[in-house]
């Protein structure tokens, strides 16, 4: 019987989890199931990067 309760508690929280996910997905936090991951190779590079990479200086 422990282990029944058990399972329906993980079941909960990873509900509940998925549900605040969802949330704040909607809210534009992250991406989590709707909407997919980002592709990075079409992302701009980041300010860091092109600071750090080898540029001949004028």
């Amino acid at each position: 019987m422990e282990m029944v309760i058990a399972l329906a508690c993980s079941a909960a929280v990873l509900f509940g989890a998925d549900r605040l996910l969802l949330w704040l997905e909607s809210r534009g936090h992250i991406h989590w199931r709707r909407k997919g991951r980002k592709d990075l190779s079409t992302e701009p590079t980041a300010e860091l990067d092109s600071m750090l990479s080898e540029q001949p200086r004028q």
